[in-house]
This record gives structure tokens, sequence and C-alpha cells, in this order.
């Protein structure tokens, strides 16, 4: 009778278990023609751009309160660590949108020049959920350096909209908010005269602005827009709600990089590339987390991330072509997550502005490389510079108004900075030169190091070369050439040594056959300044006899960043032999930087004659720069 017993207690725990097994299954699977079809999550982005995470209650006291976002975190994922590889738009999305490397693949130029293909055999990720059986549907910005590719959105336009899939079809819908974006604080003198903002007396400005009324206007302006994107988000969700799609629907939230207060968008100072990030993931799918509802998390994520994490999140297999790593979704462990605590990000040409600097942040020490550091953070930008919190900004350190924290923004770097963002989030107080912080520092310059040469990347070429040789097929133009890059990147470190040691390495590269290696020997004489005079005889020989345009440009940018020539004539020979447009704005840059830096340089602009053969309507860049140097 025992044994009777013990049998139907057996099959009754048999039972329950199938039952509670074939409930689960329901919600999972779904019927379609008598054939049961895997259930998908549904997925949303939420994107506001230009929002860093500085500027937001949830992250920090001071700023705006958004409470649709904060209502969504207390059920969903904050992220801690949140960081756009870029702190620019098309770079970001570019680096979104494939989830790789912007300056492996020849995305890394705001804004493109050429459009460049994607990698062989990788799509842009919505294509993958499209085949997979997903709508996906983009309202509405795209932003991508990549060649526009077919099948990748069923819809994209400022109509695209999830409800027009079919009929339990799941969804991956973008959602772009523009409201915080830059252009919003471009006001005139006069439009703050009219629309005053009254209470301005919870605002402090960052150490290294100066707190005057354009500035103390420009950061209430900014939490206003703030909370008025939070006003059209939870509008939005209240729409997912209301079509009975809230509970199957695992919703993103994150800015497309960091603000654009000066200092901000362009730069890869904290305030530029971590961003906010909110994940909610409905109990029904809550498997695919490791993460409780209402946590605060600290792992690591990147935009290379997002990518996989989505395709992982819908169940389909990541492309061996994508940089990023999952952080949702099946396989995902805390193990994994916990060894997430870096980031990578990186600064190229952004519009009319050149610059090369790459950073590097574990933990929280923050690793800066500045390859060309005379290239000061402020030069002149055309757009940046509509927003009148930069237009005082740069009179009040012309008129000596600023103190040393506000003046650094206008004068030349050092070629690396070390920050603890723990006792400085602000990155002010550099400590690369602290022998208490030497092994810290050496720990990630060695990883910054290996990461640009493992890569490789691209942009130890200029962007004129590339364009020329290398835009048809990016990867594999870098992995044919990934030798001479590793040698421009050790030529281009000797400005890390002291000048003693570096001396041989760039008489090397001057010597060199390679016009890059002589290229860059150039950059590191402009960065040790006059304790390079050794070379000053070189660099005259160079700048008036090389054969590569770009390289007498460097040789005469040395020699006049160190008043060794401020006679401008040779700049406008080179410039009349510029091949491109590309050519031309990095000339021009140089040309910029020394009218920015230096009194006594002097040129006639009105001997400058442009190449025919490219010169048309559509450069913008260099007639910014042309207008700039005009005034």
């Amino acid at each position: 009778m025992q044994f009777f017993y013990k049998m139907k207690n057996f099959y009754r725990y048999q039972l329950n278990f199938y039952l509670t097994l074939s409930l689960l299954s329901c919600s999972l699977f779904y019927k379609v023609n008598n054939t049961f079809i895997e259930e998908k999550p549904n997925i949303v982005w939420l994107v506001s751009e230009d929002n860093s995470k500085h500027f937001l209650r949830l992250y920090d006291d001071s700023g705006a309160p958004m409470p649709n976002i904060e209502a969504l975190a207390q059920k969903g994922i904050r992220f801690n660590h949140a960081f756009s590889n870029a702190p620019v738009c098309s770079v970001a999305r570019s680096t979104i949108i494939s989830g790789c490397y912007a300056p492996r693949v020849g995305t890394q130029y705001h804004r493109k020049m050429e459009f460049v293909p994607l990698p062989e055999g990788l799509d842009m990720f919505p294509s993958y959920l499209r085949k997979a059986g997903y709508y996906t549907s983009n309202n509405a910005k795209t932003d991508y350096n990549f060649e526009p590719q077919k099948g990748v959105w069923d819809e994209s336009s400022n109509k695209a909209s999830y409800q027009n899939r079919k009929k339990d079809q799941p969804f991956f819908h973008v959602q772009n908010f523009g409201t915080t974006h830059e252009g919003q604080l471009h006001f005139s003198k006069e439009e703050m005269l009219k629309n005053p903002i009254l209470d301005q007396s919870n605002i402090a400005p960052f150490p290294y602005h100066p707190a005057t009324e354009i500035f103390k206007y420009t950061y209430s302006k900014y939490r206003q827009l703030h909370e008025k994107v939070d006003t059209e988000i939870g509008k939005f969700i209240e729409q997912l709600k209301d079509d009975g799609l809230y509970e199957n629907t695992i919703i993103f939230y994150y800015g497309d990089h960091g603000g654009v207060l000066p200092r901000s968008k362009g730069y890869v100072y904290e305030s530029g590339v971590h961003v906010p990030l909110i994940v909610y993931i409905p109990p029904k799918w809550q498997h695919l987390t490791v993460f409780s509802p209402g946590s605060n998390v600290n792992p690591f994520v990147e935009f290379i991330d997002l990518a996989p994490t989505i395709l992982n999140l819908a169940g389909i297999e990541i492309p061996k072509q994508m940089d990023g790593k999952p952080f949702l979704g099946k396989g995902v462990s805390q193990k994994d997550l916990e060894k997430k605590n870096s980031t990578f990000s990186y600064a190229d040409r952004f519009d009319e502005k050149y610059d090369l600097v790459r950073a590097y942040r574990k933990d929280n020490f923050k690793y800066i490389r500045n390859y060309q550091p005379f290239n000061v953070d402020g030069l002149f930008n055309y757009y940046r510079f509509k927003m009148l919190a930069y237009q005082e900004w740069e009179e009040m350190f012309r008129m000596g108004k600023l103190n040393e924290v506000q003046d650094q923004f206008f004068k030349a770097r050092t070629p690396e900075a070390l920050y603890d963002l723990k006792n400085d989030p602000y990155e002010i107080r550099n400590l690369a030169k602290d022998p208490n912080y030497s092994y810290k520092l050496k720990e990630l310059r060695y990883a910054l190091q290996n990461k640009v040469k493992t890569m490789p990347d691209l942009s130890f070429y200029p962007e004129s070369f590339f364009l020329e040789n290398g835009w048809i097929n990016p990867v594999q133009f870098g992995q044919t050439n990934k030798k001479d890059i590793e040698k421009l990147i050790e030529i281009a470190d000797l400005s890390l040594l002291p000048f003693d040691q570096a001396k041989n390495g760039i008489e090397k590269a001057l010597n060199s056959k390679n016009p890059w290696q002589r290229y860059w020997g150039l950059i590191v004489c402009s960065t040790f300044g006059n304790s390079a005079h050794s070379f000053y005889t070189s660099a005259h020989q160079i700048a008036s006899t090389d054969i590569e345009n770009l390289v007498r440009v460097r040789a005469l940018e040395f020699l006049m960043l160190n008043d060794q020539l401020t006679d401008g004539n040779l700049l406008v020979e080179v410039i009349g032999n510029a091949k491109s447009e590309a050519e031309a704005n990095l000339i021009l840059n140089t040309v910029a930087l020394l009218k920015t830096v230096k009194s006594n340089f002097k040129i006639n602009l009105e001997q400058f004659k442009f190449n025919p053969d490219w010169l048309d309507e559509e450069n913008d860049l260099v007639k910014r720069r042309m207008d700039f140097l005009s005034q």
C-alpha cells in the first residue's frame, strides 16, 4: 500500500511539473498554422540626443528631474557605467549599427566625406532581426557613415511605427528624440532677454566653466530640455501600454552620446561619452537577465555591445565581425559581466576640426592619449561656436578673465593624461606625472597602445590618404597595413619619452622613405616644441622639398609653432597643391591653429587658390575654415 501511495505522489509531482512547464511554454510559444513558433520579445529603443548622464537627477543630484525615466528605472536596470565609444552622432551611431569600433572600419570621421562599406559579410544589425521575422522600424534618425544598405528597416522615417507590423509579429522599434540636441542651445542674447529663466539658484556650472549669466542660463535651458524630452518619452511609453504591449516589450533608454555644453560633445571627457542607460525587462522575460528589477549595476557597457545584445535577446547568432559582446540574453553570466570594467573611446575629425584622441578607462581611472596635443581643445569649430557659451568662454580667455582650470580648454594639452574619476570627476587634475600613479599610468597606457595596434587604428594615416587608398575595403586595408600602422604608432609614442631618449627615433623617422613615418616624426617634434630645436634645419628642408604635401605641412607647423618661421607663403603653396577636400581641410586646420595660438603668424589669404577639380558648392568644411581665417 505504501508503494502505491509513493507512486501516486510521484505521478502527481510529475503532472504538476509538466503542467508548470506547459504553462511556461505557452508564454514563450505561439501557434501558427498548427505549428508552434517560439515567441520573441518586442524591443524598443528610446534615444535622446546629446545628453550625458550628468544632467539626469537619476544619476546626479543636481540633474534634471525625469520622472518617466526614473519610473522605468524603478522597475528596470540602471547601468551606472554606460559609454558611447564616440562623443559625436554619426560616429556613435555607426558604432551602434555595426557593433564595430569606428577607427577599425573607417567610420570615425564626423561628418563623412565618403560612405564606406560595412565589413565583409556583416550587415547592419536590424537586418538580422528582420530576417528572423521581426518588424524593424526607425523614427527617424540614421546618420551612419556606412554606405546605405537595403533590407535594414521595414520603415525608417518620421512616421515609422511598430503599429504597422503584421498581427502578432515581434518588432524592434527605435524612437529618436531630438529635443535635447545641440541646436536647441543656439539661442541669441535677445532670446535670453525675451525668455528669462528666473530661478537659477541651484545651477552650479562645472569647475572648468565660468559661472556667468550666459553659462547659468545655458545650463538651465538644457535642464528644461531634459524635462521636456522626459514628457515626450512618457507619452510614448503610455502608448505602448494602451496598445497592450508594455509587458511584452523590453525597453532601452539611452543618450546617443554625451552632452552639448562646451567641452562635452566632440571630446572624450566623461561629459562627452558617459551616457545614461536604463533597460526595462518585463517579468515575462526576466529569464533573459541576471539582474533583478530595480537594480543599479556597475558592469561597463559600450555602444559596440548594443547590437550583439539585441541579437542575443532575440536568440539570433552574433556575427563574428562585431567587436562588442552581449550584456543581456541567454548565456550571459554574472561572471562574464564582472569582467566588464573598461571602455575605449575615440575622437577624430569633428566637422572641420581635426584631432586624434584616444581614451581608455578602467574602473575609476581614465587615461587619455592626445596624439596631437598642440591642437587645443578650444580650436574654433563653426557649429560649436554658434552657442553663446562657447563664444563667451573664448572671449574671457582672450581677456585673461579665466582661472587656471578654466584656461585649460584653450591651451596646449599634454601628450597623455591620467584622471582619478572617483576624486576628480571633472577630469581637471592630470596625474600622469605624479610618481604615486606611475604603475596605473603604465597599465592603462599599455592597454590603449595594445588596443590601437591590434585593431588596427586607421586614423594613423591622414584621412585623405585613407580615402584615396583604403575606403573601398577599410578592414582589409587595415589588415594589409597592420605592421606599418604599428610602426606609425610607435613613432607617435616617442613623444611619451624624454627627448634625449626619443631623439634617435625621431631622426630615423624624418629620414625614412615612408612619408607617413616622416609625417609622425614631425608631429612628435611639434609635441616636444623648442626641446626639439636640433631638428629645425631638417624641418626647413622638408618644408621646402618633401614630395608629400602633408609632410611639408607638418614641417611648417613645427617651425611656426616654435617661431622659426612666421611667413605663411609656403602654406599658400601647399594648399594650392591639395588634391582633395580632405587634404585641404587638414592643411587649413593647421592654418586655423596657427592663427589661434600665434599672435605673430602672418598669411595672405588672397593668395589661396584651390584646385577646381574638387572645389564645389558642397565643400562646406573648407568654406567654414576660410570664413574663420578671413575674420
